[in-house]
């Protein structure tokens, strides 16, 4: 037999019983799970945070609802206090902001409740090896998301960079005005307005107006006021 400080030792935190239950018999009773040993269980967030510490676990099943908060909160403290502990998700919600948002939080695997015996214990197996667990079919979906945000956020940070002359320029011309119109409604001149364009333009990576005031109302939709000309977006003259 597997001596016992070879094994890899697992913490369960749910707050049903009967699926604590059940995991713990199928790992005493699979013979695929004999190097594994159960070393403590949880069912509350506060309970499973003192766990967390005491135990240190080299793995934690961790169910995102938990009656005194969230699992996802759970899954960070984890992360922050002990990141080489590998946190697998085990819940019955399976959609994609769900698990997005466990990998977020730092989840090596997330996995649903209906997983088979052989398959939960080979996904522990590849958790404490340090290879991500996720079901094949969300994989992709979750890592475009992911891409998707960062991207999002590089955007926010880009229109954060903008002076705030810069900010109203670019709302201003965001109603459809022109830079003569702008200038007008600023109190500028017209070269000046060219030249805050021009530097809000290379700040945000673009090179036309359309492209600018699509970043600008892909954050602010309700910024616009559309003209009498335009449906749903300002018109863009230049």
């Amino acid at each position: 037999m597997t001596a016992v400080t070879s094994a890899i030792r697992l913490l369960i935190i749910e707050d049903s019983s009967l699926v604590r239950h059940g995991i713990r018999t199928v790992l005493e009773n699979e013979p695929a799970a004999r190097r594994m040993e159960i070393v403590g269980e949880a069912d509350t967030a506060a309970t499973a945070r003192s766990a967390v510490e005491q135990l240190i676990p080299d793995v934690v099943l961790l169910d995102l609802r938990l009656p005194d908060d969230s699992g996802l909160n759970v899954c960070r403290f984890i992360r922050q206090r002990l990141p080489k502990i590998c946190v697998i998700v085990l819940t019955a919600s399976m959609d994609d902001r769900s698990i997005y948002e466990a990998v977020v939080a730092g989840a090596q695997g997330y996995l649903s409740k209906d997983i088979d015996p052989a398959s939960l214990i080979q996904a522990i197996a590849d958790g404490h090896a340090g290879r991500p667990v996720f079901p094949g079919d969300v994989t992709s979906r979750v890592l475009n998301s992911i891409r998707e945000n960062q991207s999002q956020q590089a955007m926010l940070a880009d229109l954060a960079a903008l002076s705030p002359q810069e900010q109203r320029v670019l709302a201003t011309m965001a109603n459809g005005h022109t830079n003569k119109e702008i200038a007008e409604i600023m109190g500028l001149s017209d070269n000046t307005v060219k030249n805050y364009s021009g530097n809000l333009f290379a700040k945000l990576g673009v090179t036309r107006r359309a492209q600018a005031v699509a970043l600008y109302l892909r954050h602010h939709p309700d910024r616009a006021e559309p003209s009498a000309d335009s449906v749903g977006l300002p018109a863009l003259r230049s």
